[in-house]
């Protein structure tokens, strides 16, 4: 095996990769507005950067955000969702605070979610193309409906 495969942390060397898919409250159509897409994405770029993650692909649909990465053993899958539904929800609350009404209680993030682990390449790469081609959907609902 290559070296290259695998990612090194302190005291281990590691090839982890998540696909998770986390959904708005009330499955709210929140990333028809590309201000709010943009505002998620960042924020989990500077939280990936922060805590050694590496964001492989991200993408969203309307009422969906998919994000495809890689993390170090210390988090846990539930751990990570936990830290990027409260730093995306400050960040996106932060720079909007019109959405608090959209969203009714005070949440950003519905309670639930998804992930799974991947481990092949034949595998990552499905994954990757299925996260990426989720922008045309978006884009498509998003000429057709307003957020606000």
């Amino acid at each position: 095996m290559s070296t290259n495969r695998f990612r090194t942390a302190a005291h281990s060397w590691y090839t982890i990769f998540y696909h998770i898919v986390i959904l708005p409250k009330y499955r709210r159509k929140i990333f028809q507005h590309q201000d709010i897409e943009q505002a998620t994405q960042s924020a989990l770029g500077e939280l990936a950067f922060y805590h050694e993650w590496v964001i492989e692909e991200l993408e969203n649909d309307t009422d969906h955000i998919h994000i495809f990465l890689s993390a170090p053993p210390r988090y846990s899958p539930s751990e990570i969702v936990r830290l990027i539904k409260t730093w995306t929800y400050q960040e996106v609350y932060r720079r909007f605070p019109q959405i608090k009404q959209y969203l009714w209680g005070g949440q950003m993030w519905a309670t639930g979610f998804y992930v799974s682990t991947v481990s092949d390449n034949t595998t990552k790469d499905e994954i990757r193309k299925y996260v990426r081609e989720q922008k045309s959907k978006a884009d498509k609902l998003a000429k057709q409906q307003k957020l606000f």
